[in-house]
């Protein structure tokens, strides 16, 4: 590595520290889960340096590939985060991501569209991707993971005082009226990691926020659950009765989350466990359904985005399974 992108990597990449329980101030249900959720931190933080101080994206591939499979969808999407701040610097071009997604990171699509979610977070807004470099249809996956990123840093604001901006300026070409439930979907997710992945903590905090959010919020978690792990059946089982009226949607999240880890070949059991408990079949067959019902190109969105409108078609393939109904 040169010394100029050895410097870019250190200045650029976030302390450790800033992914500790207890720096963070969330939840330790036990050593167990702690551990894990700590992993995650510091093997997204490892991937965010790997682009930041990769010569050119295909380099940072062999050591995101060493990352043990559990772990490896994090630091995809760290690197993703990597590269989108890349392309926001004034300097160095701007074809990181869409260069890195040219590789291996294809497989990772999903991780990485969250990790753009990540660098526009720390970018000003006039250095944010334009959407229309964004594919049309994952594109909302950005403001998940800005979401995300808003809710593990800014926890007071976003999950104790339940704020919601307004009037996202993002996607421009978009139904500005989803912007704000992709994000919660985002918050949710990180409400896995703010609750320590205790089940009955996160959905306590899930219920305090105004109902019309709750569904967008136990997706979201939902999915955490099933990609990232840190609970046992009884706890799933807890969380899907919590979710009462949204179970089909925790369903498809669950089912985008096996997706995201059949397509990279990233399959664990803990993925099967909860796909099992929400969807009520196996992360295979999940995944199978949300590409039985993807919506074809070309891709246009109207008043609801194909986004959504691909989120309620997978969610009516399980409102009758038996998982669901249970």
């Amino acid at each position: 590595m040169s010394a100029l992108r050895a410097l870019r990597r250190r200045v650029l990449t976030p302390g450790i520290a800033e992914t500790t329980l207890a720096v963070r101030g969330f939840r330790v249900k036990d050593d167990t889960s702690r551990e894990l959720l700590e992993t995650v931190g510091r093997t997204f933080l490892a991937g965010y340096a790997h682009a930041v101080g990769a010569r050119r994206p295909r380099d940072a591939e062999e050591p995101l590939e060493a990352i043990p499979a559990q772990f490896r969808g994090f630091a995809y999407e760290g690197a993703g985060m990597g590269f989108a701040v890349l392309d926001g610097l004034p300097f160095g071009g701007n074809r990181h991501v869409e260069q890195f997604l040219e590789g291996r990171a294809a497989d990772h699509v999903y991780m990485v569209y969250v990790g753009i979610g990540w660098a526009m977070a720390r970018l000003p807004r006039f250095r944010w991707p334009a959407d229309a470099r964004t594919d049309p249809l994952l594109r909302w996956l950005v403001l998940d993971g800005y979401g995300f990123h808003q809710a593990y840093f800014k926890t007071e604001q976003y999950v104790h005082h339940q704020y919601a901006d307004p009037r996202f300026p993002w996607p421009a070409a978009g139904p500005r009226s989803y912007a704000g439930r992709a994000l919660d979907q985002g918050i949710g997710r990180a409400l896995w990691f703010v609750g320590g992945t205790d089940a009955q903590h996160v959905a306590d905090l899930i219920d305090r926020f105004p109902e019309h959010r709750q569904e967008d919020l136990y997706a979201g978690a939902g999915l955490a659950a099933t990609y990232a792990g840190g609970e046992s059946e009884d706890e799933l089982v807890l969380f899907r009765h919590r979710s009462g009226p949204h179970a089909a949607m925790v369903a498809q999240a669950s089912a985008f989350a096996a997706e995201a880890r059949v397509k990279a070949g990233l399959v664990v059991p803990h993925t099967g466990l909860a796909t099992r408990v929400f969807c009520g079949t196996t992360p295979e067959k999940a995944a199978r359904v949300t590409q039985d019902v993807r919506p074809a190109p070309p891709v246009v969105d109207g008043a609801v985005p194909a986004y959504e409108t691909w989120r309620q078609r997978i969610a009516r393939q399980f409102v009758h399974q038996e998982g669901v109904r249970r």
